[in-house]
């Protein structure tokens, strides 16, 4: 059934393409956006807001059906100084309380649901234990973030909204994110596992990811916290050589030293050093079947793609 749909962080990496992915199911969509101009589609209505500013334009939850939350300052953009720390947590928090407050302002308004990413960063380091939703939070930066962000996000449980949260995984896709930093030293012949190579990296193809937004909008019995990674995690040597494999590459320099990591990234290297080896088993129990299970059968799809 047809939905209207509001989406924040709609031009990002999982943002752009799930736009065209929910047209193409027949949903009708709206942006919230810093930039008012049109998203690349006639069909998408976007409408401008300020976060820091707590500006919003009222009339973008007009006919809304379900609110589909991705916004968020990039967490490996920049170093993490106390104020890049503060802004990644408050353009989650503060934004989604930016349209809680709206709602409650407009109390004819027809929004049932609530979507929301999250972070298996939730979990923080945790070797080589297997993680569930009901695991303890971890204690770093990237846990308290998480923990900020899904306490705001379900906020909403007070305005009577089904709240859904995805703990999403190392997302792999041609076009951005986590993938082409890691192949592209592979490519040009220096390709290494990172650390000791033992962490755990929990994945997920990027079309899953999409049709797992689509499956929640669909299924109005899905509710609350879910991990968004595919069955089988690996650990960060098994996933280098795997992407070595799948560009006919090989893997001939050692692993670079966690040291060295730590010297270059700082607090940050937690984001390639850390394991979080989790599990995709509530999500399954709930329905939906995953197209890629293994991390080959993902990066020969997404290589192809190319």
């Amino acid at each position: 059934m047809s939905k209207t749909i509001l989406l924040t962080g709609g031009t990002g990496l999982i943002g752009k393409p799930l736009s065209r992915f929910l047209l193409q199911q027949g949903h009708r969509l709206h942006h919230l956006s810093r930039n008012p101009e049109p998203h690349g589609n006639p069909r998408i209505k976007v409408f401008k807001w300020d976060v820091y500013n707590k500006q919003i334009d009222e009339t973008c939850i007009d006919g809304v059906d379900i609110i589909i939350h991705l916004a968020g300052e990039g967490i490996a953009e920049k170093r993490w100084t106390a104020n890049r720390k503060k802004k990644i947590i408050e353009s989650r928090t503060e934004s989604i309380r930016l349209i809680y407050n709206l709602l409650k302002q407009k109390q004819n308004h027809q929004v049932k649901t609530v979507i929301s990413a999250s972070a298996i960063g939730f979990y923080g380091d945790r070797d080589d234990e297997l993680l569930n939703e009901d695991s303890s939070a971890g204690n770093d930066f990237l846990a308290h973030s998480c923990i900020d962000w899904e306490n705001a996000v379900d906020e909403g449980s007070d305005l009577g909204l089904r709240i859904v949260k995805f703990r999403t995984g190392v997302v792999l896709a041609a076009e951005g994110g986590a993938l082409p930093e890691m192949d592209k030293p592979v490519k040009a012949g220096f390709g290494a596992g990172l650390g000791d190579g033992k962490q755990w990296v929990s994945w997920i193809h990027h079309s899953d990811a999409l049709r797992l937004y689509g499956f929640a909008v669909e299924n109005e019995n899905l509710e609350g916290v879910y991990n968004m990674v595919a069955p089988n995690p690996v650990t960060n040597n098994h996933l280098m050589l795997s992407i070595a494999s799948a560009l006919n590459k090989k893997i001939r320099i050692p692993n670079v030293p966690a040291f060295a990591l730590k010297l270059l990234m700082g607090e940050m290297s937690v984001i390639v050093l850390g394991s979080a080896k989790v599990s995709s088993k509530k999500i399954e129990s709930a329905g939906f079947q995953f197209n890629f299970n293994t991390v080959e059968a993902a990066l020969k799809d997404i290589y192809s793609e190319e």
